[in-house]
Parts: structure tokens; C-alpha cells; sequence
């Protein structure tokens, strides 16, 4: 089983305002939305990372089934402990592998999310990720295996980027849908 991680912890200081708030010109929330892509990609359960904003975020979700929360209480010191405190919360699951998404890839489909879960596999093992004509992103598929690592070696906004870099990651070309890109600004 692989569980969906949502990192949307920060303040979106660039943004002027937590990306986890943040809503399409349709006024869809990006945080709903990006639980949705998980879902529909594959991941039958959900855990949202919250932090700054959790208050506020968090009623964007009541109603959405197989989703839960965890607050980073040290979410301001950057994207790694949020990972680290999503994947200590998943460590009491059954779940055999992660898929790590962030909440400010608005272009990111559920068909990406299954892409990388269909060719990055569900065992202990697991360690890929979707890239973009090339250029790694996400999201990463961490198998449980690698989780201990990438918590000791996630810090800042860098997240699992040492941990990857020194391990063979699979990439997952998914440029023919998406361009994987993050958004900063309105």
C-alpha cells in the first residue's frame, strides 16, 4: 500500500500567503485539489501536513474521506521538517511506501500520480520519482526502507534533495503531462 503525503505546511512567504489557502481561478483550494490528485492517482489514504495556517486549512478538508492531519510544529524552519514529521506520523501506518506531493503544483495531474506509482512500484524498496522533460521533481515515491534516511538527512527547503542525490532514484518522465513547476507568485 502506498499512502499519499501532502507537504503544505508553509507560509508561501513569496505567495503572500500559505499556498495551503491559496485557490484557482475557480476558486477550487489548492489543498483540496492537490488531496484530490493523490487520490485519484492511486493513493487511498491521504496525510496533509499543516503548519502555518493549520487553523484555517484545516476545514478545507472536512468531508474529503481518507485524509488526515498532522501538524509541523517546526514548519518555519523549512520544507525537511515537514517531511520528517509527515513520514514519523506514517511510520505507525501499514503503508509499505510514501508519495511525497506538494501543494503548490497546480499543473500536477492524477494521471502523474500514477504514472509514478505504476512504474515506481509499491514495495519497501521503492525510490522514484516524476521528472520533467528530464529535470527530477515530483512527486517522489519513497519506499518505507528509505524513510529513516530521509528524515536524518532532510533539513531547510531541501527536503529528501541530499538523501536522492546520493541514491539510485528512478525517474519517471512525465513531461507529455504536466511541466511539474511550482508556483511562487500570482
Amino acid at each position: 500500500m502506498v499512502d499519499g503525503l501532502l507537504l503544505a505546511a508553509g507560509a508561501g512567504r513569496r505567495m503572500g500567503m500559505p499556498k495551503a489557502l491559496v485557490r484557482d481561478d475557480d476558486g477550487t483550494p489548492w489543498l483540496t485539489r492537490s488531496v484530490q490528485v493523490l487520490r485519484d492517482g492511486g493513493c487511498a489514504r491521504v496525510l496533509v501536513v499543516l503548519g502555518a495556517a493549520a487553523d484555517e486549512a484545516m476545514p478545507l478538508l472536512d468531508g474529503l474521506s481518507g485524509v488526515t492531519t498532522v501538524r509541523s510544529e517546526d514548519w518555519s524552519s523549512g520544507m525537511g521538517a515537514s517531511l520528517a514529521t509527515g513520514l514519523a506520523a506514517l511510520a505507525a501506518e501499514d503503508a509499505d511506501a510514501a508519495l511525497v506531493h506538494l501543494v503548490d503544483l497546480p499543473d500536477v495531474t492524477a494521471a502523474v500520480v500514477g504514472r509514478v506509482l505504476d512504474q515506481g512500484g509499491a514495495a519497501r524498496s521503492a525510490l522514484a520519482r516524476a521528472s520533467y522533460d528530464g529535470v527530477p521533481g515530483h512527486p517522489v515515491l519513497l519506499g518505507r526502507d528509505h524513510w529513516a534516511g530521509v528524515v536524518d538527512s532532510a533539513s531547510g527547503d531541501r527536503g529528501a534533495r541530499a538523501y536522492l542525490a546520493d541514491h539510485d532514484v528512478r525517474l519517471v518522465e512525465c513531461g507529455d503531462l504536466a511541466t511539474g513547476a511550482d508556483v511562487d507568485s500570482r
